[in-house]
């Protein structure tokens, strides 16, 4: 690694915990350089402004989370089975440290930035990237009855995040192994009552 990709990562790593632990306008470029280990004129040859220094932490973020086991329709497996596994996968994904850094570090940002919410929404990530698809050949074979398979995964989608990923970013409700299961069992329980053929 050439020492230049050094430094950068150094200020990428140095940054995001900085983010994580006092938010974007609560740390400063001579903060990220001081923790970094490289000086100020350093982090500016890589990132022209603390906005772009922040982006470039959340796509680094989102490709950590964003490989994905497809799990694909197979007609000759119980369909509430598979949408168990999904939405196991899913809550894995939910309630991890990275997808939480992610979650914290964004939000009081998009509260300032709407486009910045936009584009984070824009991003398929876990079960999104598949789930649609998903649910369209398990109609097409007649183990649900759905006719947008898009608005059904979101619902599906933020029921788990509902119950597992909200309240552990927020902070205002511990989310054990007993709860995350209630949460998945009730969700698919709920989706194949609403879309059963």
């Amino acid at each position: 690694m050439k020492l230049s990709d050094k430094k950068r990562l150094q200020i990428l790593d140095a940054a995001q915990g900085l983010f994580y632990q006092y938010g974007l306008d609560q740390t400063s470029m001579d903060t990220v350089s001081s923790h970094a280990g490289v000086s100020k004129r350093t982090v500016y040859n890589h990132f022209s402004s603390k906005e772009v220094l922040f982006h470039a932490i959340l796509d680094r973020m989102l490709e950590k989370v964003a490989n994905v086991s497809i799990i694909e329709f197979d007609s000759t497996c119980p369909i509430q089975a598979q949408l168990t596994d999904i939405a196991t996968q899913e809550v894995a994904l939910l309630t991890s440290s990275e997808f939480l850094k992610i979650g914290k570090i964004a939000f009081m940002q998009m509260l300032q930035q709407p486009e910045l919410a936009k584009s984070l929404s824009a991003n398929s990530i876990g079960c999104m990237t598949y789930f649609s698809e998903f649910l369209m050949q398990a109609s097409a074979a007649g183990a649900l009855k759905i006719t947008d398979a898009d608005y059904a995964a979101k619902q599906f989608v933020y029921q788990l995040k509902s119950f597992t990923f909200y309240p552990l970013l927020y902070g205002f409700e511990e989310v054990s192994d007993i709860a995350m299961n209630r949460a998945i069992e009730e969700t698919v329980m709920m989706f194949i009552a609403r879309y059963q053929t």
